[in-house]
């Protein structure tokens, strides 16, 4: 979803990235990269520094809110389209932010408006979770989608898979809780409440988006104790201040948006 509209590049839905993989998988792939360039050169061109982008999310279908924002169904397909979009937002000097993990195509339920279930086993889960295994990835995003057959709490709030996000995957990045303001976070009780258990759970950065007057109630109520570790991790994905537009690669960019969308 593009929040910033006025003044930037209409970037088109990730899908079209994957319906280009179907028939040209090279040209996919650079126009991901261009891709990728074009969003982070804008963003950084106004003073924004960080986009919680790509999408890693299958496109199984039942899902309305990840929709077309997916950009294939193929798992290999996500992860080298996903992988070249990265590419090209580091050549701006901007990290990346993986989500929803562990996957959240699978489920009809918008987490937004509710509590989605995911009933398929870890095993059943593999293709979902095959972008994460193969990228290196700044940031993680988990889903505010309960996987009953590995753990009773939704994944933002679950150590089982923050741990498995960890050891398994041997992700050292930052794991960003998904907004906690969505009503697939009232699982864990009120505003500060649900603070508290992204972070015991191990997210290292809190997001209440849509809820300005909880934002001053969870810092009035909720004080954790300093933690290097994470300080350090969030300390990585600061961009380099010195950073300067490609022409050449900003053009390439809006090209691929014109031959996508023609």
């Amino acid at each position: 979803m593009q929040r910033c509209r006025a003044g930037f590049t209409h970037v088109p839905p990730m899908r079209r990235l994957g319906e280009l993989w179907d028939s040209d998988p090279a040209a996919a792939r650079r126009a991901a990269a261009d891709l990728g360039y074009l969003l982070a050169a804008e963003l950084r061109a106004c003073g924004v520094d960080y986009s919680f982008t790509p999408v890693l999310d299958l496109d199984w279908g039942p899902s309305g809110v990840i929709g077309d924002r997916a950009f294939h169904k193929n798992p290999d397909a996500v992860a080298e389209l996903a992988g070249a979009l990265i590419d090209g937002l580091r050549a701006a000097g901007m990290g990346c932010c993986g989500k929803h993990f562990p996957g959240h195509g699978w489920v009809a339920a918008d987490s937004h408006l509710a509590i989605p279930v995911d009933e398929r086993s870890l095993a059943e889960m593999e293709p979902d979770l095959t972008p994460y295994r193969r990228l290196k990835l700044d940031g993680v995003m988990p889903a505010h989608v309960i996987y009953p057959k590995v753990d009773p709490r939704p994944a933002g709030f679950s150590p089982v898979w923050l741990e498995k996000l960890r050891k398994e995957f041997k992700f050292d990045g930052v794991i960003f809780s998904d907004d906690l303001s969505m009503e697939g976070a009232a699982f864990a009780g009120n505003m500060v409440q649900r603070a508290e258990a992204a972070w015991a759970a191990g997210c290292d950065m809190l997001l209440i988006c849509n809820s300005p007057d909880a934002v001053a109630l969870v810092l009035e109520n909720w004080k954790p104790a300093p933690d290097p570790q994470r300080a350090a991790r969030i300390a990585r994905i600061a961009p380099g201040a010195a950073w300067r537009q490609d022409a050449v690669r900003y053009a390439a960019g809006r090209a691929a948006v014109e031959s996508l969308t023609a």
